[in-house]
């Protein structure tokens, strides 16, 4: 299909696949029923629901009885969250989690700070990662949970999660819990998250090309957590309301995609990725990639998200410059660009303030092209010295 736009804010949103689309108004014509009603047509419903509760565990190598299904991320990581903590705060309540987690984490553990708990927040390195022995470290007697994010949602860091699982695992009985947010690692990362053996992993199906409004949360079998909400007791009491049955086939059918060949597509993503660097700093020389260097191995960084500075040239002023010629990227998490008290993460790194101020972010899917990669290069050469001579400012 023949576009006149580019777009390279997958990290933000994705564009749902031609097979979500069908499987969503296959639904909503012959699964349109409530799935708790007890006639045909609720069990038509409910035999839709329990379909892609296996496609979603299969992609996860995890058991259907394991996944619950939320209306997105944001609920996971709450329910997570908080769920795991009063369940277990009586054991000891110290959580442990990273200063530049999505503000869905960040902001819930400040929360649970007003309910008693103490909190450490690891801070990251100059390429978005955390130390494992400084998480090593971090761990006490009374540590009851810790959440760390898989893959940074704006500089693209891959945490060491290997480290983090081996480090709890070595911890006397009872170990603490692990939350993984896995919104921007499902399809794009190298981890088994079975050999992780994290109790707890949120994930959200538009970043994987599925629609909005659809997520899920998978708890480890045996453990029990109280639910975010009272009331029906759908999702066997974890999670009440009823089910959004179109948006979640369609997050199964984007799920049975990435399993069917979609990650590696995927994957492939990490020389396109390196392509559009090397045009751009070719171009631009003076240009800083944010985060993991290019050529970082797939457990350093991640293969679609590439974040970068242009000095002399404010990073919302160079979103809007190539939106006028119909390139879209952003400058940093979309959840919070206009939610001020959420600092972004390069506000959370030992970066120069001039850094996070001309930060920008390109995230790539499959769906882009060679041609739109040299394209965007090529318009980036234009326009960034153009603003910094509007603005009066060069480069480094």
């Amino acid at each position: 299909m023949k576009r006149d736009w580019i777009y390279l804010d997958n990290s933000a949103t994705t564009r749902p696949l031609p097979e979500v689309r069908d499987a969503m108004q296959k639904s909503l014509q012959s699964g349109f029923a409530n799935p708790s009603s007890l006639h045909a047509l609720g069990a038509r419903a409910e035999e839709q629901l329990e379909m892609s509760r296996r496609s979603v565990a299969r992609l996860l190598q995890v058991r259907p009885d394991e996944i619950y299904f939320t209306s997105g991320a944001t609920e996971a990581n709450n329910t997570a969250l908080r769920g795991a903590y009063r369940a277990f705060a009586h054991r000891g309540q110290h959580i442990v989690t990273t200063a530049i987690e999505h503000p869905s984490v960040r902001a819930v553990c400040t929360a649970l700070q007003t309910e008693g708990a103490d909190v450490t927040f690891l801070p990251a390195d100059a390429r978005g990662r955390i130390d494992p022995d400084n998480f090593r470290e971090a761990l006490r007697e009374d540590t009851v949970l810790c959440s760390i994010m898989a893959v940074n949602n704006e500089v693209g860091s891959v945490q060491p999660l290997e480290e983090v699982s081996s480090a709890i695992a070595d911890r006397p009985s009872p170990r603490p819990l692990l939350h993984v947010d896995a919104v921007q690692a499902i399809g794009r990362s190298e981890f088994s998250w079975t050999d992780l053996k994290c109790d707890l992993l949120s994930l959200s199906a538009h970043k994987f090309h599925g629609p909005k409004g659809a997520g899920a949360l998978y708890v480890r079998r045996g453990l029990q957590i109280p639910p975010l909400m009272a009331g029906g007791g759908q999702e066997r009491g974890l999670r009440s309301g009823t089910e959004n049955t179109p948006a979640i086939s369609g997050m199964a059918a984007a799920a049975r995609w990435l399993i069917e060949g979609g990650a590696d597509a995927c994957r492939a993503l990490r020389s396109l990725r390196r392509r559009l660097a090397e045009l751009i700093l070719d171009a631009l020389p003076d240009a800083q990639i944010n985060g993991p260097e290019i050529d970082s191995p797939a457990g350093v960084s991640a293969p679609h998200i590439l974040g970068m500075s242009f000095a002399g040239v404010a990073g919302e002023v160079l979103v809007h410059a190539l939106a006028e010629r119909g390139i879209y990227i952003s400058t940093g998490a979309a959840c919070s660009s206009r939610a001020y008290d959420h600092p972004g993460t390069l506000e959370l790194l030992p970066v120069r303030e001039e850094v996070a101020e001309t930060a920008v972010r390109f995230s790539l899917s499959p769906f882009n092209t060679q041609k739109e990669i040299e394209y965007t290069a090529g318009v980036l050469e234009e326009v960034v010295p153009s603003l910094r001579r509007v603005s009066g400012r060069g480069g480094i």
